[in-house]
């Protein structure tokens, strides 16, 4: 867009009140940025009152597509520095060195072992990648023992593997039978409320 000819932030004002319903935006980021900076520097925006600001900024808004805090954190910049440089934001992705199929090899290999300590399972990687040759355990072969842990808490691992514990039997000493040990003293009495003994090979339950 061709803005040269407005020169003065009352043909500002005239262009924003005849455009109100037009909507307009910049496309690129690097023209948006080269234009903000000469806009500022074009009606000396830092030299201007607070209404003047506020019409400027609404006409910046207006043209870059721009939300309100955008558009103060870079006159920020540009009150800070006297320019408007971009920013580019670059993810920095972390590069596994241990892969999903690795956790999965580590938890079929502690299920074949009933899950062995940290040192002795990294020797069983150690021989079947150096001794077997089994080129799957290549990475797991130099895994370190912490990080060997820590794919065992991952949640790769431990959707693949489910360790449970067997329910050990209680016992019960109810409805048990057995002779009374008095232990030399007078007056003890057993008594059998669940069965009173069978009597001629009859059950005498009562």
């Amino acid at each position: 867009m061709n803005d040269t000819q407005l020169e003065t932030l009352d043909q500002v004002r005239q262009f924003l009140e005849g455009t109100d319903a037009i909507s307009f935006q910049i496309e690129s980021k690097e023209v948006r940025y080269r234009w903000l900076q000469h806009t500022l520097v074009k009606f000396r925006y830092l030299q201007l009152n607070k209404t003047n600001k506020g019409l400027l900024t609404r006409y910046i808004r207006k043209l870059t597509g721009y939300s309100p805090a955008q558009v103060k954190r870079l006159i920020r910049q540009y009150r800070k520095t006297g320019r408007m440089v971009r920013k580019q934001r670059t993810a920095k992705g972390f590069h596994l060195k241990y892969t999903r199929e690795d956790t999965l090899l580590l938890a079929a290999l502690d299920e074949r072992h009933n899950t062995l300590s940290g040192p002795a399972t990294k020797k069983l990687c150690e021989r079947a990648y150096h001794v077997f040759g089994e080129t799957d355990y290549q990475r797991l072969a130099g895994i370190s023992i912490a990080h060997l842990y820590n794919l065992r808490k991952s949640k790769t691992y431990s959707g693949q593997r489910h360790q449970y514990e067997k329910t050990k039997p209680v016992y019960s000493k109810i409805g048990e039978r057995r002779k009374p040990n008095a232990n030399g003293q007078p007056g003890f009495i057993r008594i059998d409320s669940v069965h009173q003994g069978d009597q001629d090979g009859r059950c005498q339950c009562r």
